[in-house]
């Protein structure tokens, strides 16, 4: 794994909607976009590591599909997490 949990604590404070909020959908896309971002960065360095490739590509179908219910049921949610993550859509 590749954001320790003091990354992951930083990422939620961040994110959190609630005192007690640890699994919301914004939170959900926060995290996924760290690890893209390192998996990213790996890919750039290591360029026949497919199996990583193929991982990258799961997470950000999970991201695009956790942006899309995002959208659906609380656009200015969704505006908020893609101006925070410097996301384009």
């Amino acid at each position: 794994m590749t954001l320790t949990k003091d990354n992951k604590k930083k990422v939620i404070e961040k994110f959190k909607v609630h005192s007690t909020d640890t699994g919301s959908s914004q939170i959900q896309v926060a995290i996924l976009t760290e690890r893209i971002n390192y998996l990213g960065e790996h890919l750039k360095q290591h360029k026949k590591d497919h199996s990583s490739r193929v991982g990258l590509l799961k997470l950000v179908g999970k991201r695009r599909r956790l942006l899309d219910y995002l959208k659906k049921s609380s656009p200015a949610r969704y505006n908020e997490v893609l101006d925070k993550l410097n996301l384009r859509k």
